[in-house]
């Protein structure tokens, strides 16, 4: 894609949905579809390089728990596998690693690989991956609520001083650019729970590609899509976005 560093585009965030369905069509089960999909990751991963400055990726929802065991299991260890093995290319690539979500209530092994990986990785700063793991935009606001209350009770903060930017204070991600462009696999056309707050006035690119087969050329179809709109934030269109 030309020009491709030109479209003022700096967060994507993808919601990586399909693998099941892909294994399905293929005959497979289901958690070698997972493992398709991881393949799919590090493509994504690699084409933002230079390209963005920060991508988020849906990896397990909250939501996630309710399937069946037997997959749930695979997929946590899976993520153990990846942290062990992988994680090290990233980190060669200068790519800072960050978990959002709630992760306490992972295995031991699981919390201790997460832990590790953000204290290699944080120094780095040729990109900022974020990986939503067991993660739910409604839990995002409640445990932002859940901080600003406490802080309340406290005594070290006044209701009426509760706005906007004091709640992007607590929210997850908010120390990063503003989420651009979020991207949806897999042909369904909803945000299934994924960072509601922070993708208030975010773009929305949805595609039929399961995330299996999602390459460089969906992701550059993507960026395409979003360099050619108009950014309004509900007031006029940005002169940013008109030059």
């Amino acid at each position: 894609m030309n020009n491709i560093e030109n479209t003022n585009i700096r967060h994507v965030a993808i919601i990586m949905d399909g693998n099941g369905r892909w294994a399905k069509k293929k005959g497979k089960v289901r958690i070698e579809g997972h493992k398709e999909g991881i393949k799919a990751m590090f493509r994504a991963i690699n084409f933002s390089i230079n390209k963005i400055k920060v991508l988020t990726l849906y990896a397990f929802s909250s939501e996630n728990w309710k399937r069946p065991k037997k997959e749930v299991s695979d997929l946590m260890n899976l993520f153990v596998y990846i942290l062990k093995k992988k994680v090290k290319i990233l980190k060669k690539k200068k790519i800072r690693i960050n978990f959002i979500g709630n992760t306490k209530v992972f295995c031991k092994n699981l919390k201790k690989y997460i832990k590790k990986t953000e204290k290699i990785t944080k120094k780095n700063k040729k990109l900022i991956l974020n990986i939503a793991i067991n993660y739910g935009g409604r839990w995002d606001i409640i445990q932002s609520a859940v901080k600003i209350a406490h802080l309340v009770k406290l005594g070290h903060l006044e209701p009426k001083e509760i706005n906007e930017k004091i709640f992007c204070k607590f929210i997850c991600i908010n120390e990063f650019f503003p989420v651009d462009l979020v991207i949806r696999t897999g042909g369904e056309y909803r945000i299934s729970n994924f960072l509601l707050w922070q993708i208030a006035y975010s773009e929305l690119f949805f595609t039929k590609v399961l995330w299996p087969d999602f390459d460089k050329k969906i992701f550059e179809q993507a960026i395409l899509s979003f360099s050619k709109r108009k950014r309004k934030f509900g007031g006029i269109v940005s002169k940013k976005f008109e030059e």
